[in-house]
């Protein structure tokens, strides 16, 4: 879990300031595109929750499910900076969390393909919000690098912390599944009731 939160850290604290060189014309997009999951809640809960559900599966669907979540999220950022709407995004964010949430804390033993289906599913909403959310000035291809980079260190988190709590023990770690679940669906049922 440290490692990937300290890489994400290092990465916000670099100033744009020195992406300013004029060979480095697309760099400030880039540092925008990284920035931007980091600044909902609803972005960090759900990319974390993919982390930890790929933890609980384990097997192929440690890379193979957060992969998924990153590439079909590119998808829907496409789709957000080319101006195709998708209907209800916030609420298709806000479902994600609830529904991630809730497979965490039950710890859904779901095939590899299931898995893979559901986050895609979800991958579309957040990846056309960012898309959508993208600030006129920034380049779009380097904006979605830095987005998928945020989200893909924002699932190496999550795949810490469902290390982290698979060590506490059998007992500990269920408790601690349901609680950090738990915790991520009751904040998915707030978001939802500000997006509705």
């Amino acid at each position: 879990m440290h490692i990937g939160l300290t890489i994400a850290a290092a990465l916000l604290l670099i100033p744009t300031a020195a992406f300013a060189h004029p060979a480095i014309g697309n760099a400030h997009g880039f540092v925008q595109g990284l920035a931007h999951p980091l600044g909902g809640l609803d972005h960090i809960l759900a990319m974390v929750a993919v982390g930890v559900f790929a933890w609980q599966l384990g097997g192929r669907a440690l890379w193979a499910v957060p992969a998924t979540f990153v590439l079909v999220m590119a998808l829907g950022g496409i789709l957000g900076i080319t101006g195709i709407g998708i209907p209800g995004i916030e609420i298709g964010i806000a479902a994600s969390v609830i529904v991630l949430g809730t497979i965490v804390a039950l710890r859904v033993k779901a095939s590899v393909a299931v898995a893979m289906a559901v986050v895609a599913l979800f991958a579309i909403f957040h990846g056309h919000a960012h898309g959508t959310e993208m600030p006129l000035a920034a380049a779009s291809v380097p904006y979605a690098v830095g987005f998928m980079l945020a989200t893909a260190l924002l699932h190496l988190a999550g795949i810490a912390l469902g290390f982290a709590i698979g060590r506490a023990g059998d007992s500990y770690g269920r408790l601690g599944y349901r609680f950090a679940g738990g915790l991520v669906a009751l904040a998915g049922v707030a978001i939802l009731a500000q997006a509705i």
